[in-house]
Formats: structure tokens, C-alpha cells, sequence
């Protein structure tokens, strides 16, 4: 899906750069946000076709982020994937209850990510 804008909300800027780099070279455009303060902002002033959230942010969460999203109509239909180091079953059921869209664990595996995250927007 060559051209769709992916918005990567992430504060380590080590995390930020793997995924930016792995989708820019996949084609996507990618839009980034060190926080979920600028990461709203940015969904709501370009609308990208997905939203990768870290769960773990300073300030605002990742799950509170989610539903302010999805409480605002211009952001509600933004596909939205908590992006986590959580690993656990549980940990994975809960972000999904919690109305994430997908889940992609950190570390991220930087050959299955392009195919993810189309298959994410594809949805």
C-alpha cells in the first residue's frame, strides 16, 4: 500500500527512527510524534490511513489517546495499533478490549512490519 501515511507515535527516538526508516523504504509516508499530545494533533490535522501508538508515553498514555481519537469525529475512524513492549497474552487481549485495531510488538520485526501494517490499512 506504496503511498498510504502511517503517523508513528513513539518517545524513543531509537524506536521512532527503525520504524520510520522500515516504512519510508516500504514507501509509506510517515508522520512522527514524540508524544500523544502532538501525536492528536497530527492525526486530527492530517488524518493518516493508521496510527502506530505506543502504549507507554510520557504525560498522556497510549490508551488515552486512543479514546480521545476515537471520541473526536474527524479522528473516530482512524485505524489505530497499540505499538508495545508488552508481550503477554494478556497484556495483548487487554489493549484489543481496550479498542486498539492491532497490536505489534516491540521489538519490532522490521521484515514482517510493511506487510502488517498494509494488511492493517487493507482492513
Amino acid at each position: 500500500m506504496s503511498g498510504a501515511t502511517v503517523l508513528v507515535v513513539e518517545d524513543n527516538p531509537l524506536n521512532l527512527k527503525l520504524v520510520r526508516d522500515v516504512l519510508g523504504h516500504a514507501g509509506y509516508s510517515v508522520l512522527e510524534a514524540a508524544d500523544a499530545e502532538r501525536g492528536i494533533e497530527l492525526a486530527r490535522e492530517r488524518r493518516p490511513d493508521l496510527v502506530l501508538m505506543d502504549v507507554q508515553l510520557p504525560g498522556i498514555d497510549g490508551v488515552e489517546a486512543l479514546r480521545r481519537l476515537r471520541a473526536d469525529p474527524v479522528t473516530a475512524g482512524i485505524p489505530v495499533v497499540a505499538l508495545t513492549a508488552f508481550a503477554m497474552k494478556d497484556d495483548r487481549e487487554r489493549l484489543l478490549a481496550a479498542g486498539f485495531d492491532g497490536y505489534v510488538e516491540k521489538p519490532v520485526d522490521v521484515r514482517a512490519l510493511p506487510d502488517q501494517v498494509e494488511t492493517l490499512i487493507a482492513r
